[in-house]
């Protein structure tokens, strides 16, 4: 790489400017005067600006920001991630079985004077970590050991304070100092086991949209391209850079290269803690091997970074600075890979000297744990090795203790060095040198409603799906209710017909309920560590929903208003528009609720058809207000299903001149209608006379507002159900907010 040299534009005193270090070559390039503490958003000013007047192109490249004080070599800011003493345990229901049955009824007798004994027989305490010690450095990798089951994944929970404070003993701390939870999620990334990506998404639109998220709007777009252009460059991903990430039904990118971009979406803003769930699990040695040598360079770049893994092959391990071997929540050994083998040397289980070490030390591991003594014995050599080693000069420490910083003074100099990016400023107080939240809630809105409609644009057949429903519906309504006449038989038809057409509204509502469980994942990852905020997620998942639904209701209007012969012209039309798609909007937003509460697509299936039948039982089409028993009526009007039956009912029988009974058509639907024509005309004229009034076969008998009185629609303006229809969306929406707010928490109990 060439040297790059731009000219000073004010005299600076050396020991002011900020000098750039390519990590790869070495070679020192002198930069303009920056403030004492640049952020990343001077720092890529100043390189595109250097590049641009040198040689034409802003195409960044991949640097890293040192400081020098006093024409020195730069200060080591160091971060140590101290554990001490973690101990994490749950309680397990015991398995009943005959015996303990029995055993039982003398338990619950010996619950009523002891609460606490009643609930020792019934649960155990099962310790998932115990009295876990061990610290991280910035600049290499711990990896935490050890076979299914032995507590790794939960050792990387309880380091990335993913657990209820009440249920972890022990103590977690960065330099010295507590950390707290605002900032833990700042400073932080947790990536979890499986990939979690949009699957219709690029590899650089995925991580655009995650530097959308995580860095700030003062970063203008070319600022924020050049960092994922430096990203994915350093994730080894620049030939699928074009690629969509795919899924069962598309063809993507690799296993390796999908892991990759899921370890780049959170570490877009260069976090100082990356903690990895099994970054190589499902992966070959190859992909395996470049996902770590990955992890090693965001180390080397001032990180710490701790993984669980399982088994790591030898390339693998000479990539390893620490690693903590676990069994059943206990520690067996924690130090350098290097020791591994004087370790067991001590222990009287040398390593033989062609044998993957840790290949060796898990199956010894296995086999201690398979012995009547258990791994007791390697737990208390552990303990007796390391506090011999203790006693051993550690040139690790000695620099530590001689040139450390504290919490506040190490997070301000990472800040100046380009590390977290997203926004931060060098504040007085640790809390407030990182912001909440990189962006605003308005262009979280922005961003996330960019990325729903990208993906969703690239699987056009998910809407063509749900379109053709609503159109053979549709053309089945109107091909069977064919331009109803207004005969007392065509009031009937037209209530079964306004019945089937609101409830088919939200039933075809129910393909929205997979949306957000396929997305659930991605939410919580995202929204754990303050990508956005919650509220932005509800409104862009509303915003989102609109254009479809509003085409489905015009789709759906279209085809049966004027082929059913409903009333009301292009007046009648549109509010009969307006109430379906008021309908979809309300059913869309019961679905989503429900998806919100239900992990389960099938169950939410279940629950969805099961009470959408309930709404359209108590709608009034089946049983009219007044004669659904009092114990029941509450459901009446808790029915998403009434509101627009009645608002339909109403914008079709509004005419009070509109006749649909006359005369001789009073004896339609009774025994009499089969009688003939002249007999009707006798009955009628004895009728007339009985009631002392004149009625002919011409006389109107019911108008449309008696069919409204009739049916019991009495109380609501069409309008007004209007607009309590388009108020349980909205209700709905809200529900699934609170849904979000405290069913998707990522912390164990």
């Amino acid at each position: 790489m060439s040297r790059v040299v731009a000219e000073n534009l004010s005299p600076t005193p050396a020991r002011d400017r900020v000098l750039f270090f390519d990590r790869r070559e070495g070679v020192e390039m002198p930069g303009v005067g920056a403030p004492a503490s640049p952020t990343l958003g001077h720092l890529l000013k100043v390189v595109g600006d250097m590049r641009k007047e040198v040689t034409g192109d802003e195409t960044p490249v991949h640097q890293v920001l040192e400081m020098r004080e006093n024409g020195m070599e730069p200060r080591s800011l160091p971060f140590v991630l101290s554990f001490n003493n973690l101990t994490y345990s749950v309680k397990v229901r015991r398995k009943m079985t005959w015996s303990s049955l029995i055993q039982g009824r003398n338990a619950n007798a010996a619950a009523a004077a002891d609460p606490a004994a009643g609930e020792a027989f019934f649960t155990r305490t099962k310790v998932l970590l115990n009295d876990i010690s061990g610290e991280a450095r910035d600049g290499e990798i711990m990896a935490v050991m050890g076979a299914s089951g032995s507590g790794k994944s939960t050792l990387i929970d309880a380091l990335a304070n993913r657990m209820a404070k009440e249920s972890l003993q022990g103590t977690v701390t960065l330099n010295g100092e507590q950390l707290e939870s605002s900032l833990l999620k700042v400073i932080s990334a947790y990536v979890m086991q499986d990939d979690l990506l949009f699957p219709m998404l690029t590899v650089e639109e995925t991580l655009m949209f995650a530097a959308e998220f995580r860095l700030p709007r003062t970063l203008s777009k070319s600022k924020k391209k050049m960092r994922v252009q430096a990203l994915i460059d350093q994730l080894g991903i620049r030939n699928a850079a074009k690629t969509v990430i795919g899924d069962e039904g598309h063809r993507g990118v690799s296993g390796g290269e999908r892991r990759r971009v899921s370890i780049g979406t959170d570490i877009i803003h260069d976090p100082i803690l990356l903690f990895l769930d099994e970054p190589t699990s499902g992966l070959d040695s190859t992909s395996a091997y470049m996902v770590v040598k990955v992890l090693q360079r965001i180390a080397q770049s001032g990180s710490i970074v701790i993984m669980s893994i399982h088994q790591p092959s030898y390339r693998i391990l000479g990539l390893l600075d620490r690693m903590i071997f676990l069994s059943r929540g206990h520690t067996v050994y924690s130090g350098s890979p290097s020791n591994l083998p004087l370790f067991f040397s001590d222990f009287g289980h040398p390593i033989p000297e062609n044998e993957n070490r840790t290949e060796f030390a898990l199956d010894l591991i296995r086999e201690l744990e398979g012995s009547s003594g258990g791994t007791k014995s390697l737990v208390e050599f552990n303990k007796t090795w390391q506090t011999k080693r203790s006693g051993i000069p550690n040139s690790e420490t000695t620099i530590m203790s001689t040139h450390g910083l504290s919490l506040k003074e190490a997070i301000s100099a990472s800040i100046s060095k380009g590390k977290l990016v997203s926004g931060a400023t060098n504040d007085a107080t640790s809390t407030s040198l990182v912001p909440t939240f990189a962006n605003p809630l308005w262009i979280e809105l922005a961003v996330l409603s960019k990325r729903s409609f990208t993906n969703s644009r690239r699987m056009p057949e998910l809407f063509g799906v749900r379109l053709g429903a609503v159109l053979v519906t549709g053309f089945i309504l109107a091909t069977v209710f064919w331009n109803l006449d207004n005969s007392p038989k065509g009031v009937q038809e037209r209530l079964g017909f306004f019945a089937f057409a609101m409830s088919t509204t939200f039933y075809t509502c129910a393909d929205a309920l997979p949306v957000f469980l396929q997305e659930r994942y991605i939410f919580m990852r995202e929204t754990a560590y303050n990508a956005y905020r919650r509220p932005s997620y509800v409104l862009s998942h509303s915003i989102v929903a609109l254009p479809s639904l509003l085409f489905l209701s015009l789709a759906f209007s279209a085809t049966t208003f004027w082929a059913v012969g409903l009333d009301g012209g292009s007046s009648g039309f549109f509010f009969y528009f307006l109430i379906i798609f008021a309908s979809f909007w309300a059913g869309s937003s019961f679905v989503t609720f429900l998806s919100g509460v239900v992990p389960h697509v099938m169950l939410g299936y279940t629950i969805v058809v099961a009470i959408l039948a309930y709404f359209l039982l108590f709608s009034g089409f089946f049983i009219n207000r007044d004669r659904i028993p009092a114990y029941w009526i509450w459901f009446h009007y808790i029915s998403l299903v009434k509101y627009p039956y009645e608002a339909v009912l109403q914008n079709e029988f509004q005419d009070p001149t509109k006749c649909f009974v006359r005369g001789i058509q009073i004896f339609d639907n009774t025994p009499l209608a089969a009688v003939p024509f002249a007999l009707k005309e006798k009955l009628l004229s004895s009728l007339s006379s009985s009631l002392g009034m004149k009625i002919t076969s011409t006389t109107c008998v019911t108008t449309g507002s008696d069919i409204l009185q009739q049916e019991g629609i009495t109380d609501l303006s069409k309008w007004n159900c209007l607009w309590i229809t388009v108020a349980w969306g909205f209700f709905f929406r809200i529900l699934f907010y609170f849904s979000l707010l405290l069913g998707s928490k990522n912390k164990r109990r």
